[in-house]
């Protein structure tokens, strides 16, 4: 009976230092897996909002439909300026304009340029691929519409939206944004839990989001 005790307490004080060490680690080892998914959700939703704001470059609006926005990146093209050679004091105190100068190689008379000092002077537009300039050959387009971590089972939420200011003037607003238990599922519950309700109790979006649909932030991610 006395070994049996012996035994039995040896046993309950190793599940109380294991327990002890996990109140411990639990907590460092869940913080340690939320910011790898912090950085890979991050990084994704900088990825929308630079397609985002070119979209709207091009467009004027902002689009609510990933499959709009992932055909612009592989597909779309944006207007380079090809810039060579630049207007001297000289030039601009005679009254010479950047407009002026590629309106006098437009036309193409030789001394004209000449006596304007513009030869060699060049303004050109040329288009070059979304996906190459903006994110770099190799970009998975099509993975910008999932949420890390969940095997494309999870997708990221997309809205847009039209204001009239006070001003009359039309403000374009777009969101993207995942919820804490999206892109943390599988980490400790609890946590999880916790982590949403302090963000709730804060009146704070309880995840990740870049743009806001109720006012302009210049396109700001919440962890900005």
């Amino acid at each position: 009976m006395n070994g049996l005790f012996k035994l039995l307490l040896v046993g309950c004080i190793g599940i109380m230092g294991y327990l002890c060490v996990e109140s411990i680690m639990g907590p460092i080892r869940f913080e340690e897996q939320k910011n790898l998914r912090d950085k890979a959700t991050i990084a994704r939703l900088i990825d929308i909002r630079k397609a985002q704001v070119e979209f709207r470059n091009l467009n004027g609006y902002y689009t609510n439909e990933f499959d709009t926005l992932i055909s612009f990146i592989k597909h779309g093209k944006l207007p380079f300026v090809v810039k060579v050679g630049s207007l001297t004091d000289a030039q601009l105190d005679a009254g010479l304009t950047e407009e002026k100068a590629v309106a006098i190689i437009n036309k193409g008379n030789k001394k004209e340029i000449e006596k304007n000092g513009l030869v060699g002077f060049l303004r050109d537009t040329i288009f070059v691929n979304v996906q190459d300039t903006i994110f770099g050959k190799g970009f998975n387009a099509d993975s910008i519409k999932f949420v890390p971590f969940t095997g494309g089972q999870k997708g990221i939420e997309l809205e847009t939206r039209d204001l009239i200011n006070s001003s009359g003037y039309i403000l374009r607003l777009f969101e993207a944004r995942t919820l804490y238990k999206d892109y943390l599922n599988g980490l400790d519950a609890q946590e999880v839990i916790n982590i949403t309700d302090r963000a709730r109790k804060l009146e704070k979006y309880p995840g990740l989001k870049v743009g806001d649909l109720e006012e302009p932030n210049n396109n700001a991610g919440n962890w900005e």
